[in-house]
């Protein structure tokens, strides 16, 4: 695990065994991810993932468990083949108050192809804003479809109340974290560009970190939806924001509407977030 942080902003924890995706945010001395208080998936990659703040979905595959065509009946992992594999880290910066991490992480999908995802992790110290860019290559020797999509979740026992997700893409502006029918919801939402080519959700204020408020912006072009999801039955106790590259249908008809985004052999495509505490 890698330390991570600049002269302001969360306290972050990187996981170099899995993608250098987010294990612990520590926000005013307060872990917010949900550790232990997760469905289980019955993949223990993803039981790992699920616990810390962000994990990545992707890239050969998102959402649905479904047969690969052409098999014996192999299906996709429900969240694609990018957990479990480490991060070849290259450097990690602290400089005039701002941090740097850079990886490479090299994946070999369900089906047995060659991918890289070229990992920059950036906290701006004056502003605390992390950002965090991705770029897909295809590293094998047939063209692919490629999916992406970022899950942060955080613990569901420190939010309160008056805590509200907002966001020009959400019904009437925002509502209560609390959607949807008990013990939980989901909801998919296209999520145009607001401000320089970024979405923006906010979820806040959140008292337990004095009142502060998460404020999420990702690229609207290459992750051009938003998907929200809670789960408060027992032991699960989660919300994600999750910026996500397709709308929320199967695989299959994602294809059979022209809406995969392939990519030829050394083609790339690049994703991007930023979020802050404010």
């Amino acid at each position: 695990m890698i330390e991570f942080a600049a002269a302001r902003g969360p306290r972050l924890v990187l996981d170099e065994r899995s993608v250098l995706d987010i294990g612990g945010c520590i926000v005013e001395g307060i872990d917010i991810a949900p550790k232990r208080a997760i469905p289980d998936d019955g993949d223990p990659r993803i039981d790992h993932s699920l616990e810390g703040f962000l994990f990545t979905c992707g890239p050969d595959h998102i959402r649905h468990r479904q047969p690969i065509p052409g098999t014996d009946g192999t299906i996709y992992p429900l969240h694609g083949s990018a957990s479990g594999h480490a991060a070849k880290v290259f450097w990690t910066k602290f400089e005039n108050g701002n941090a740097e991490c850079r990886a490479d992480i090299d994946i070999t999908t369900v089906e047995g192809l060659p991918q890289r995802i070229e990992r920059l992790w950036r906290i701006d110290g004056a502003t605390g804003e992390v950002s965090l860019e991705d770029r897909v290559v295809n590293t094998s020797s047939q063209a692919v479809p490629t999916f992406l999509m970022y899950h942060m979740n955080l613990g569901g026992k420190w939010l309160d109340a008056g805590t509200r997700l907002e966001g020009k893409m959400l019904d009437g502006g925002g509502f209560p974290w609390t959607f949807g029918e008990e013990p939980g919801g989901i909801f998919c939402v296209e999520a145009p560009a607001t401000e320089d080519g970024f979405a923006e959700v906010r979820l806040g204020p959140i008292a337990a970190i004095n009142g502060k408020t998460l404020r999420v912006r990702f690229r609207a072009d290459t992750l051009p939806h938003l998907q929200i999801w809670r789960n408060q039955k027992a032991p699960a106790h989660i919300i994600g924001i999750e910026p996500v590259s397709h709308r929320w249908v199967p695989r299959d008809e994602l294809e059979a509407a022209g809406e995969f985004n392939w990519l030829k052999p050394g083609e790339s495509r690049s994703y991007g977030l930023r979020f802050a505490f404010v």
